[in-house]
């Protein structure tokens, strides 16, 4: 494994990394937020690989040999659950990497592919299943094509996503389909609502250990954020100078609606730019072939709605556009921060850019406490809501509370479990640990 980890040229474990490789190989169940392009999918990829390699003849099912053409049902022992597509390819890819010499299989899954090809790779053994909620589900009511009787590890990425409202009744079918105690869970995320504190205390063990690298849902300053105040009628120039005016670099830029996306891409096509856009309205085949000449550089300008934000690690994204600011009933901050993160990703530097106007006016207090949290300049129109004070020093943040413990102010003191201890001995609840390696008792 750690011949496949310097393959892939990782030489120095993240934060998230560093706190998850262990915890995770001494068998607890995890929950891991850190800032979004901080290396989440290795933390939780390379020590599950590592602790069944050498185990695959053992708890795998059977599988056909690939000369005879009989097709076995899938009996995975990873799953990992994420919101979208691209996504779920991004990390089979990687996963593929991981699996390289281990005898373990991954295969992806997910909405809108062909069914019945789907159907043919996880016929042909899969270890490793990376898939979306919908097609998981369908996959799983064809008793002949998966089970998930064999599972040993489930990984909800993009946890905060997966809890939306539309997804919860996908989720309760797919986290009932194991026995409780046999399975180890893990939730991933950049940001941690209170439907993914619900799901922990439900489904996780009450010996898990949680870590949080930097604030829940905080960007950080490897990002240069600017703001701009743009009337809308003057958006598409803004955007065009902007564009023409910095050096060329991969640019993402974001809108809050399908109808925008195709009209922008329509307007800098027609100015010369190479642009190509995608939404949850085009097919699968037109949404990989934008990314493909996306990451290939092709059409280094891409215009999407948030089904893109999530996740997406793009080599070289230098410079993220919100054409459109995320509202407060659809994602507020949490969605500027996932959309700001597609650059600045593993230490790199990188610029985001927004278009500020009247009607995102809800979104500015918390957007100014933003900028200062990570030293960004604040422009002339959001001085107003600079906050005073001690609330100037203490910055806070609605998310804030989300891992605030009931009767706040209790003297919390040391856990008193290292590292060392078994995965079962008695902690008196859960632990946290946060950047600089402290682990605290804290109850939910």
């Amino acid at each position: 494994m750690l011949a496949n980890a310097k393959l892939c040229g990782y030489e120095v474990p993240t934060p998230i990394q560093k706190y998850c490789l262990p915890a995770i190989s001494l068998g607890y169940d995890v929950i891991g937020i850190a800032q979004t392009g901080s290396g989440k999918t290795a933390a939780y990829m390379i020590p599950i690989i590592n602790k069944l390699m050498g185990k695959a003849k053992k708890l795998a099912a059977p599988r056909p040999h690939p000369a005879v053409a009989n097709l076995v049902r899938a009996e995975p022992l990873v799953v990992v659950v994420v919101p979208t597509r691209e996504l779920a390819v991004q990390i089979f890819n990687e996963a593929r990497k991981f699996c390289y010499r281990t005898m373990l299989r991954p295969s992806v899954v997910y909405g809108g592919g062909p069914v019945v090809e789907q159907i043919s790779q996880l016929a042909k053994g899969c270890d490793i299943l990376i898939a979306t909620p919908g097609r998981l589900i369908d996959f799983i009511e064809r008793p002949d094509v998966l089970t998930l009787r064999r599972l040993r590890y489930m990984v909800i990425d993009e946890a905060d996503e997966m809890l939306d409202a539309s997804w919860s009744d996908e989720f309760g079918k797919i986290l009932s389909e194991q026995e409780e105690g046999n399975v180890k869970y893990m939730l991933f995320s950049a940001t941690f609502p209170k439907g993914a504190r619900d799901l922990a205390k439900e489904h996780l063990s009450e010996e898990h250990v949680r870590f949080r690298v930097g604030r829940a849902g905080s960007s950080h300053e490897n990002i240069t954020q600017r703001i701009y105040y743009i009337q809308p009628e003057l958006k598409r120039k803004a955007l065009l100078d902007l564009l023409t005016s910095m050096e060329p670099t991969r640019t993402v830029i974001f809108v809050n609606n399908k109808r925008t996306a195709d009209e922008l891409d329509d307007y800098l096509y027609n100015e010369g730019i190479p642009c190509t856009s995608m939404h949850a309205d085009r097919t699968q085949k037109e949404r990989e072939a934008a990314m493909r000449a996306f990451r290939k550089g092709e059409n280094p300008v891409l215009i999407a709605t948030g089904v893109s934000a999530r996740g997406i690690d793009v080599k070289s994204v230098g410079h993220v556009i919100n054409y459109d600011l995320p509202s407060i009933d659809h994602g507020g901050i949490e969605e500027y921060t996932h959309r700001i993160g597609r650059t600045g990703r593993i230490g790199n530097k990188g610029t985001a850019s927004s278009f500020y106007c009247d009607r995102d006016e809800p979104l500015a207090s918390v957007l100014t406490r933003t900028l200062l949290e990570t030293k960004q300049e604040v422009p002339d129109f959001l001085e107003s809501y600079k906050p005073e004070g001690d609330a100037a020093v203490n910055l806070k943040f609605e998310a804030d509370s989300d891992f605030e413990e009931e009767g706040a102010g209790d003297d919390h003191g040391d856990a008193g479990v290292g590292w060392g201890a078994p995965a079962g001995s008695d902690a008196g609840g859960d632990k946290e640990a946060n950047g600089d390696g402290e682990k605290e008792d804290e109850t939910w």
